[in-house]
């Protein structure tokens, strides 16, 4: 029982967090299910629900889309789809869990010290073959796509739209591609149902969050997301 409750304070808080940033799901939301779950189900779990809040999500905020940048990010999430697939089928959750932690308190690093890059489309393609590799591998397609934003100074908005639009691609591909190469379980798709509430009721909470902070905040929300997260994952595989 003890498990349940954990689960849905940990899917209530990822909801509020992927709506409220556009990121925040996969981030926050794998190394607690990894701690609940095995590697597979706790990945799938992640993939299933961060594909239904932006499913939900995306029609509201269309119009902040950067449509130029989104086919960018999924030509190349699409070459990096197999390598992703690769990891997944070979993983291990202490190896899964320190390279996880390691990647986001490198990240986060990068960001405060003010990392910028001039966007192009070859830089666009990379980052979305990056994002494509984790998503396919461990669930988690933001840090790449978050440093980039970052690194241009992309408003919160069209930061928001874009993940959430590119978001309905890459979990949906990775899901099914995850099905066919390793197979599913009913633990993953009964505990998707069970979330499914609280999935909802984050994405309104989010939304009011979202409208009440600025872009300052945000960025410093950010940073306070990826280092808790990335010392949890060190110290919990230790």
């Amino acid at each position: 029982m003890n498990s349940i409750i954990l689960f849905m304070i940990i899917i209530l808080i990822a909801s509020i967090l992927q709506t409220s940033t556009g990121f925040g799901f996969s981030i926050l939301a794998t190394p607690f299910l990894l701690l609940l779950f095995n590697p597979q189900d706790a990945i799938q779990i992640n993939l299933i629900l961060t594909l239904i809040t932006s499913v939900v999500f995306i029609a509201k905020i269309r119009k902040d889309i950067d449509f130029d940048l989104l086919k960018n990010f999924v030509v190349g999430s699409v070459l990096g789809l197999p390598a992703g697939i690769a990891i997944f089928l070979t993983l291990r959750l202490d190896l899964l869990k320190i390279g996880l932690g390691i990647l986001l308190l490198i990240l986060t690093f990068l960001l405060i010290k003010n990392f910028r890059v001039k966007q192009t489309k070859t830089r666009d393609i990379l980052v979305g073959g990056c994002s494509g590799i984790l998503t396919s591998s461990i669930g988690m397609s933001g840090p790449p796509i978050l440093l980039y934003f970052s690194g241009t100074d992309t408003n919160k908005e069209k930061l928001r739209a874009t993940t959430l639009a590119y978001n309905m691609f890459i979990y949906l591909i990775s899901l099914l591609a995850q099905t066919f190469t390793a197979g599913t379980t009913a633990t993953t798709w009964i505990f998707s149902a069970i979330a499914l509430p609280f999935v909802l009721l984050g994405l309104y909470l989010g939304q009011l969050l979202f409208l009440r902070i600025d872009q300052k905040t945000f960025r410093i929300f950010t940073y306070v997301i990826l280092i808790s997260t990335g010392v949890y994952l060190l110290v919990s595989s230790m």
